[in-house]
């Protein structure tokens, strides 16, 4: 397996704030998005398992509207990109995925391309290694590979495993870095608007056939758009997502106005919008 080096970052990044955060008692996770190859898989995105996962000290489940929403955004820009496994983290020492975890993973991988899946477990014990304390000449920051599988910074710990379809038990799976990004990070500042509307935009996305999600500068920081393309070049039918704020434009040969709509939720505002253009017509 190759991460990209800004996928690595994400991953310790958001562990060690998840752990300063007042549910860092609780296990936390990401899905992995990349590309499969004959002989390795690339992890190139990364999505959270999200404010409204159900999660405690033993188990998280991800929210899963805002990860298929979170994906069909990232796929629009590249759709070679495919699921290629799960990161989850343990508040303990089990460095390996548990009973339960091999359960559901034997049920899952079938699914996937190529029948195997990548699967990493966070642990923050990086500071004992083989009943040995880390390396005392490490530089602060730089993150050590103690075994080929293992990747460790500070006192955070991902130990990597793979399992294909048939399989009774995981094997250890090494892991390289490549330069990088991490084609999912642009959503974190609006994955808040993800989860809100996660339901509704990929219903939406689904029914329709030009749908494109963006983030944009809103009028107080970054925002969630979703931009429905019209049958006549130019003109488009969009909605900026801010916080609890939703609001409407019309874009037409490069002009937009903004539509007056009371509160409406994002898909019922696009139709009602799409019925008064037909109106028009």
């Amino acid at each position: 397996m190759v991460l990209t080096d800004e996928v690595g970052r994400t991953l310790f990044e958001e562990y060690a704030a998840h752990r300063a955060s007042d549910r860092g008692a609780e296990e936390i996770g990401w899905l992995l998005l990349g590309r499969r190859e004959a002989d390795e898989a690339v992890v190139l995105a990364t999505l959270p398992a999200g404010t409204n996962r159900d999660a405690g000290e033993a188990h998280v489940r991800f929210n899963g509207p805002a990860q298929a929403l979170g994906y069909r955004i990232v796929w629009q820009d590249d759709r070679r990109l495919t699921t290629v496994g799960v990161v989850h983290t343990h508040p303990g020492s089990l460095r390996h995925p548990s009973k339960g975890d091999l359960r559901g993973d034997r049920e899952w991988v079938p699914q996937l391309k190529g029948g195997e899946g990548v699967f990493g477990i966070g642990t923050a014990d990086a500071s004992i290694e083989k009943g040995r304390a880390a390396d005392p000449a490490a530089p602060p920051g730089v993150a050590q590979n103690p075994r080929p599988h293992v990747q460790c910074l500070g006192p955070l710990r991902f130990s990597w495993y793979a399992l294909a379809a048939g399989d009774r038990r995981y094997r250890d799976l090494p892991v390289g870095l490549t330069l990088g990004p991490d084609l999912a990070k642009p959503l974190r500042p609006v994955w808040a608007e993800v989860e809100e509307y996660a339901d509704r935009l990929d219903r939406l996305a689904r029914q329709m056939a030009k749908v494109r999600f963006g983030v944009t500068e809103g009028r107080h920081g970054p925002a969630l758009t979703v931009t429905v393309a019209l049958a006549e070049p130019g003109h488009a039918v969009r909605v900026q997502l801010e916080g609890k704020e939703v609001r409407y434009y019309y874009e037409s040969a490069g002009r937009v106005v903004q539509a007056d709509l009371p509160e409406t939720p994002p898909d019922q505002g696009v139709y009602l919008l799409l019925a008064e253009l037909a109106g028009k017509g």
